[in-house]
């Protein structure tokens, strides 16, 4: 699969970043899905399965604590995450989220909370990993941090538009992330240049969770918000551990992300 040159993706990112109030989604739409397969996702083999059997026990919590994807699903996986079956699956599963949100008969009160993962939940770090092969290559927290310290990440359009679906139904949202503290700063303002404009809270790992699971984290800074008084319910991300342990939400919903692992 040939690679769009870094100078393409980095610009058209730049230009989704900087848009500020009436950002548009369908430039949006536009930057994060450059590629189109030529053909079908059957994808190739990878042992005695298809690159899309392989996604399918990733999405599915089966195949579990892997480091990067198989090398030849290099270009399946491209493909997937840069074509139309990405933002298909994703905007099923935010519709999903948005008919439950919808159909719920909430208390008035102000404590109603949906939680967003930040990370190719609300953000998409797609131009990073389009140079990275996609997965293929092993995490570089270097490289990676670098690329978040540029604050260009354009948002998933399907998020933004749930998230402004849940805020014109008077739900609240707050913000968990796997990113440090540190990083507070370039979060919070790539958030809004994309449109995120507004939250409650933007929850960001310290250093207390040194040496902890995803899992655990996420876990433990619900359980404050519920115990600050708010209700958690719904919560989405694209990692298991976003939406597994405790204190998870009346209902999780899960975002697809076949390039990589989080536990």
């Amino acid at each position: 699969m040939k690679a769009l040159p870094v100078q393409q993706l980095l610009f058209l990112a730049t230009l989704v970043a900087t848009t500020q109030g009436s950002f548009e989604l369908d430039i949006a739409d536009q930057i994060i899905h450059l590629l189109r397969p030529k053909s079908g996702a059957g994808g190739s083999q990878v042992g005695n399965i298809s690159c899309l059997s392989w996604r399918l026990g990733v999405e599915t919590h089966n195949i579990i604590d892997w480091t990067t994807i198989p090398a030849a699903c290099e270009g399946y996986v491209g493909h997937y995450m840069l074509g139309d079956q990405y933002r298909k699956d994703s905007e099923v599963v935010t519709h999903e989220a948005y008919v439950y949100a919808e159909g719920l008969n909430l208390t008035d009160d102000g404590n109603n909370l949906w939680v967003f993962d930040v990370d190719e939940t609300t953000l998409s770090n797609l131009p990073y990993y389009a140079e990275h092969g996609f997965g293929v290559e092993v995490y570089n927290s270097t490289a990676f941090t670098a690329w978040v310290l540029e604050g260009i990440a354009p948002a998933l359009p399907e998020s933004l538009k749930l998230y402004k679906k849940l805020l014109a139904l008077g739900i609240k949202v707050a913000f968990i992330t796997g990113r440090g503290e540190s990083q507070r700063n370039v979060t919070e303002t790539n958030l809004k240049n994309v449109g995120y404009d507004t939250w409650e809270t933007l929850v960001l790992k310290d250093s207390s969770y040194s040496g902890s699971t995803a899992v655990v984290y996420k876990s433990a800074e619900r359980k404050k918000l519920e115990e600050s008084g708010y209700r958690i319910i719904g919560n989405i991300g694209d990692q298991w551990s976003d939406l597994l342990g405790t204190n998870v939400g009346n209902r999780t919903f899960k975002l697809p992300d076949p390039m990589y692992y989080i536990s």
